[in-house]
């Protein structure tokens, strides 16, 4: 049997052509188009969001900072700078940044280092381990305004808990007005702060732990690394950013601390305890100050983003280019 070839009936100069290039960019435009619009559509709400309740506050606060306003009203009674100047020349305001830096060293010197000897405790194999963990964990779960009435009656004077546990061991003299008392408020204060937020950092300390290879601190043990020289050679290091990523949350947590200060001393005994946040609050909430209130909130943005800047900058400058590195290998 004989096989006929028959000619391709589609013949001409565009059979096996490819598209011109000019084709070929008009595709690639239109898709990169599509793909803007539809990442746009997608980023819109929440970019609607943020300008509304973020970015505009936020400008309109640093705006009525140069005015003397109640708070009713446009903004009128332009000062200039006025605001900023009384800022620096009160002992209040004065007080709170020194009361922000002890909240902060504190910080990173007992609760840091107390949360991550319990995430290293409770990443080791016992008996109960989840339990622990959980019950660690609940007190940040718990509202900041529940946190603050808990504490308000355990630290009662006389009627309080603690003053009665303390009664019934033998030291009587040891409790006392705990919040009441200049010398004793910013201790029990930290104490209540500690007990709120070393769960969160923990947690955070445990999830980095489990990210160590196993391998490396078994190598170590077989080279004959006791424990702290396994910790302080091989964990320590591999938990650094970890680290890095706590440290910068609780300073910038100490700087806008509010709440949990409102509900169990609203700043007192005479300013004692109070905040830059408290402060805030008070003068354009209760003394209907907005604008020197509004010019606090303007200082306390600036040493926020001057620290998240700097920080950045100097401490996570490792983290970030390992990610973009990695995010650039894995787009080629």
């Amino acid at each position: 049997m004989t096989s006929t070839f028959l000619p391709d009936k589609r013949t001409g100069p565009d059979v096996g052509v490819p598209p011109p290039a000019a084709e070929r960019a008009r595709s690639r435009a239109r898709r990169r188009a599509l793909n803007w619009l539809t990442a746009t559509g997608f980023q819109l709400p929440a970019l609607v969001l943020f300008i509304g309740l973020v970015l505009l506050p936020m400008l309109f606060a640093l705006y009525a900072a140069f005015f003397r306003w109640g708070g009713f009203g446009m903004p009128s009674d332009y000062v200039g700078g006025e605001n900023f100047t009384r800022l620096f020349q009160d002992e209040v305001f004065l007080g709170d940044l020194w009361r922000c830096l002890v909240l902060v060293v504190l910080s990173l010197v007992l609760q840091l280092p107390f949360a991550l000897a319990m995430a290293v405790l409770l990443n080791q194999r016992m008996r109960g381990r989840a339990v622990y963990r959980m019950l660690f964990f609940a007190p940040y779960v718990l509202s900041e305004a529940i946190t603050g009435v808990l504490f308000g009656m355990i630290f009662a004077p006389d009627d309080g808990f603690a003053d009665q546990l303390l009664g019934r061991i033998g030291l009587d003299g040891v409790g006392g007005e705990w919040f009441a008392d200049p010398s004793t408020v910013m201790a029990t204060l930290f104490l209540v702060m500690t007990w709120k937020y070393f769960g969160f950092h923990m947690m955070l300390y445990l999830a980095g732990l489990q990210a160590v290879p196993k391998e490396l601190t078994e190598a170590a043990l077989i080279d004959g690394a006791g424990p702290w020289q396994r910790f302080r050679n091989v964990t320590l290091p591999l938990l650094a950013p970890t680290l890095r990523i706590s440290v910068f949350l609780s300073v910038i947590g100490s700087i806008q601390l509010f709440d949990l200060v409102w509900v169990t001393t609203a700043g007192g005994p005479d300013h004692h305890s109070e905040t830059m946040a408290v402060t805030m609050f008070q003068y354009g909430f209760k003394r209907y100050q907005v604008g020197y209130a509004s010019a606090i909130s303007v200082v306390m943005f600036g040493i926020s983003l001057v620290f998240a800047l700097a920080y950045q900058r100097f401490v996570l400058r490792r983290d970030l280019e390992g990610a973009t590195t990695t995010m650039r290998g894995e787009g080629k």
